[in-house]
């Protein structure tokens, strides 16, 4: 979407810089890269690509910030495998700047980022006459990239594209100034000069929502398990303390997920669905994200500050575990979906230290054995998206498409393991002990096979493509058969 007005200091008022060259063509055109070309900064793009590629080259960044910007963003980007074609560049300025080329005009990339990757974007686009760019020795903004272009331009003068607090000195001194997706400086500026503006797509507060990924707490209910099991439906306070415990997890979980996209950039972006990420397309800005997840994180810690201490021990082995999932554990070949299976443990042992109650041996049994099968779900599922060919470069997991045939019958095994569980617990002395009826247990067991191998047929035929945990939740015939089983469960109980 483009607003166009006149700059300030055009003679072409109304018309933008493309319609503005008819009889300037020897006036060319600069454009700055971060915000303004793309939709992201390729300061902090390269920071989570070393953090994905490179994470023990971080223990460097304090050496190379002291050093100088310039040198911190040189570093960065030489130690990174960089592909530009999957940063998310805005369409809108594309498509001015190729209509500008059509006409003849200079266009030359004028950017703050590190030359390395300025010229592999201006290579992968083939728009650009020439590129300026932040050396290892020169960070290339503001006053010095007026001063480089002052002196290249000579007396025609320049058009600029600009989005930022930085680019106010160029946009005064540009002949035809626009302003795209701009800050708030920036977006001031603009108001006053009535500059063109191009506008940013999307709505940040639904993006950062999307971040959250709130539909995801739907697998927190799983603190509320120990409360179930122990028939305690009416104490109130073991209730609240369960309810807090839900909320401490999601907001720790949505920081959590924040910064899994940001590490996953690449690998969101090469895939079919999850390339429309907010972080991924560019809709939600990296340093937006940063303060979001801090926000959500501080939360969580002061409502477990709310609950018994040994709930803070519980969250924080999930924060450690969660965060070694994303930065590395994810790309390991089965010890991945083992950490998944532990994490979704791990939220009902929040539901035990939330609610001071004991821990049964079998329940931990049986939710070992089914959440490993819906972690091999979750994984198998991914593998199916990327189709035949995938490999470790690609899907950034440990698997390669020869591996389906394993994932899906380890699944199946697991969770028959889980029913069996299930089977040897609903024989034993505990239930004759805490069930006045103990054979209304017994229909449990096919109904998690109904649940269990539904979802794996759903799997095999590339028709799941929600986390298992919130398919069921969100399913019709799961939540028939949750429901039910619900139901026998609290005859087996009071009746």
């Amino acid at each position: 979407m483009v607003a166009t007005t006149g700059s300030r200091n055009s003679r072409f008022r109304g018309r933008g810089f493309v319609d503005a060259c008819v009889g300037q063509k020897d006036r060319p055109i600069y454009v700055d890269l971060d915000g303004t070309l793309i939709k992201s900064d390729m300061l902090w793009e390269t920071l989570f690509l070393t953090a994905r590629q490179s994470p023990l080259r971080l223990a460097q960044l304090p050496g190379w910030y002291l050093a100088g910007k310039a040198r911190m963003k040189a570093e960065l980007a030489a130690g990174i495998n960089f592909d530009p074609a999957l940063v998310p560049y805005r369409e809108d300025v594309l498509r001015q700047l190729r209509a500008a080329k059509a006409q003849g005009r200079r266009i030359v990339l004028a950017t703050g980022a590190n030359e390395r990757l300025a010229h592999a974007i201006a290579d992968h686009l083939g728009l650009f006459d020439e590129v300026m760019a932040s050396c290892d020795a020169v960070n290339l903004t503001s006053d010095r990239k007026l001063e480089r272009i002052t002196a290249s331009c000579g007396e025609e003068g320049f058009d600029y594209l600009g989005n930022s607090r930085d680019d106010i000195c160029l946009l005064e001194a540009a002949a035809e100034a626009t302003v795209v997706a701009p800050d708030r400086t920036a977006r001031r500026w603009q108001r006053t000069s009535g500059a063109e503006l191009i506008v940013a797509e999307g709505n940040p507060v639904r993006a950062a929502l999307k971040a959250m990924r709130p539909h995801q707490w739907a697998k927190n209910v799983l603190v509320f398990v120990p409360t179930a099991l122990t028939h305690e439906f009416f104490n109130l306070g073991m209730i609240v303390e369960a309810m807090i415990a839900f909320l401490a997890f999601s907001f720790a979980a949505s920081s959590v997920y924040i910064l899994n996209d940001l590490v996953d950039l690449t690998a969101d972006r090469k895939h079919k669905t999850k390339r429309n990420r907010p972080f991924a397309s560019g809709t939600l800005k990296i340093p937006d994200g940063l303060k979001l997840a801090a926000g959500l994180l501080a939360t969580s810690l002061v409502l477990g500050l709310l609950l018994p201490p040994a709930f803070l021990g519980v969250l924080a082995v999930y924060l450690v575990a969660t965060t070694a999932y994303s930065m590395v554990i994810k790309r390991m070949l089965l010890i991945d979906v083992l950490t998944l299976a532990g994490l979704y443990t791990t939220r009902i042992m929040a539901g035990v230290a939330a609610t001071d109650v004991s821990v049964s041996f079998w329940l931990l049994a049986f939710s070992l054995f089914f959440f490993l099968s819906l972690a091999l779900v979750k994984r198998y599922t991914e593998l199916m998206d990327f189709g035949s060919g995938a490999e470790r470069s690609k899907t950034g997991r440990g698997y390669v498409d020869a591996d389906l045939e394993t994932l899906a019958q380890a699944g199946m095994a697991s969770g028959f393991a889980a029913v069996m569980v299930l089977a040897l617990y609903i024989n034993s002395p505990e239930v004759l002990t805490h069930y006045q009826v103990p054979w209304l247990v017994w229909p449990l067991c096919p109904i998690l096979l109904y649940i269990i191998v539904r979802i794996w047929v759903l799997a095999r035929r590339n028709q799941m493509h929600d986390d298992p945990v919130v398919f069921m939740l969100q399913d019709w015939r799961s939540q028939m058969m949750i429901g039910i089983g619900g139901v026998m469960f609290l005859l087996a109980a009071y009746a």
